[in-house]
């Protein structure tokens, strides 16, 4: 008996001090990197941070509900307003309070699964995935009566976080950009007279011949010629000789009102978001099949203009990435990679002995806003939620990216200098969809909770 409880006492002692030494080492450093590794495991079909809800449906959906609309949206259902992130799902129809309260604790994965599972997905069942809420009947009655009357900007950027109807984009992100005053009663006079003020711009900077201009200017423009037939080379609305010119005048324009920075090659891609939503006021159907001879010249120059302002108000929140030598983009490519050795530090350690430096392929993303990265139909989607970021966004960049390059987390620890080099440059992203993008967006928010409040994670 007295042996039988000696030997029990005596492993009870010593499972004892097992736990009490796991504890030890299991640090509270170890187990914080442990639960954002995990992140990158989330199941599919399950509720995750950012208040975005992946599920998955064979069946054709139900896009009913589009029909119930403010008569104020009232248009034509075209095949841009349509797409597997724009159509409704039952299950997405619980009540929003926004992105910016998500449940961190949700059940989360295995590390490491990533998004391995999504690219392996079939064709057929991916084409029918839910990849945003954006036209969730429940979110887009909320928008309508958000944008009814004078519009509280913390609320619809709340709402634009996890995506925007098409129809009522070109709206709310001249709200977000404060490009449109949020009472619309003063909404038309003000956009008219910013209309106005454009011309005026054009005509007094870009509608003068070469002997006007200064050296520096000439060579200005020659440089936004040659760069403006090369964005976005693969959708051909881009191409037409018609939209170059639309582009040409608008980044003159705005280069030679902002001396300090002036043009430089990036911010051709910028314009592109923006003149793809406003033109979508005047235009049905798919983007490739869209004219601007289709639209008269009063209307070409309101699209130029709101093109105009709205890359203006973009850009003054992030006016040191284009002065000389980018000093903002470097500062942000540097937290860059302190948030992945953070996040991910067999990645940033592997990459470093690699002798891979950051700015070798991040630059271009932030340069871009990624708009080089993804396929061209999602960059629309991705910039919902960096117009509702606001004054934070050049921060919330950083966060994600990090969640952009960690979903590649396993293949680059298999890869060399050059190989890695040539990956990171070419990422396998053509057949993403908006689950993909979902992702990323809600790995990012996730970490951005978790650090924001906690800045000495990310100190050197």
């Amino acid at each position: 008996m007295r042996s039988n409880s000696t030997n029990n006492s005596s492993s009870s002692s010593s499972s004892s001090n097992h736990n009490l030494r796991q504890d030890k080492a299991e640090s509270p450093d170890s187990r914080f990197n442990q639960t954002l590794r995990s992140v990158q495991g989330l199941l599919k079909g399950r509720s995750i941070p950012g208040k975005v809800l992946l599920t998955r449906r064979s069946d054709p959906l139900d896009d009913s509900s589009w029909q119930d609309r403010s008569p104020k949206y009232e248009r034509s259902l075209s095949e841009n307003d349509t797409g597997p992130s724009d159509q409704m799902d039952k299950s997405m129809e619980e009540d929003d309070k926004g992105p910016f309260k998500p449940s961190t604790h949700e059940n989360i994965n295995k590390s490491k699964s990533s998004t391995s599972d999504v690219h392996s997905t079939p064709k057929e069942v991916q084409k029918s995935t839910i990849g945003a809420r954006a036209t969730d009947s429940a979110r887009v009655m909320k928008f309508t009566k958000e944008l009814s009357g004078t519009v509280t900007l913390e609320r619809l950027r709340e709402l634009a976080w996890s995506g925007v109807p098409p129809y009522m984009r070109p709206t709310v992100w001249k709200l977000l950009l404060g490009y449109a005053p949020p009472n619309s009663d003063r909404r038309e006079g003000v956009l008219r007279r910013k209309r106005l003020e454009f011309l005026d711009c054009v005509a007094q900077f870009y509608d003068i011949p070469d002997t006007e201009r200064t050296d520096e200017e000439i060579t200005m423009l020659r440089q936004i010629a040659v760069d403006c037939p090369r964005t976005v080379p693969d959708v051909s609305f881009f191409q037409q000789a018609q939209v170059q010119k639309s582009m040409e005048r608008i980044l003159y324009t705005w280069a030679i009102r902002h001396p300090a920075s002036g043009y430089v090659q990036g911010i051709n891609d910028l314009v592109t978001p923006f003149l793809v939503v406003f033109l979508s006021e005047y235009l049905e159907g798919s983007v490739d099949n869209w004219s601007l001879s289709d639209l008269s010249p009063e209307k070409i120059s309101y699209l130029e203009a709101d093109c105009y302002w709205c890359l203006t108000k973009l850009l003054d929140g992030m006016q040191d990435h284009y002065t000389f030598a980018q000093p903002g983009i470097q500062r942000l490519v540097f937290k860059l990679k302190e948030l992945v050795r953070r996040i991910d530090e067999p990645v940033s350690r592997h990459m470093e002995e690699q002798g891979l430096e950051f700015l070798q392929f991040a630059f271009r993303w932030f340069n871009c806003l990624l708009i080089r990265e993804i396929p061209f139909h999602l960059v629309t989607r991705l910039w919902d939620t960096y117009l509702a970021e606001g004054d934070a966004l050049p921060d919330f960049l950083v966060y994600i990216f990090a969640s952009f390059l960690l979903t590649w987390s396993d293949k680059l620890q298999k890869l060399e200098f050059q190989e890695m080099v040539m990956f990171l440059q070419h990422l396998p992203t053509e057949n993403w969809t908006h689950l993909e993008l979902e992702m990323v967006l809600s790995r990012a928010f996730m970490w951005h909770s978790m650090f924001n409040s906690s800045p000495s994670h990310l100190a050197s």
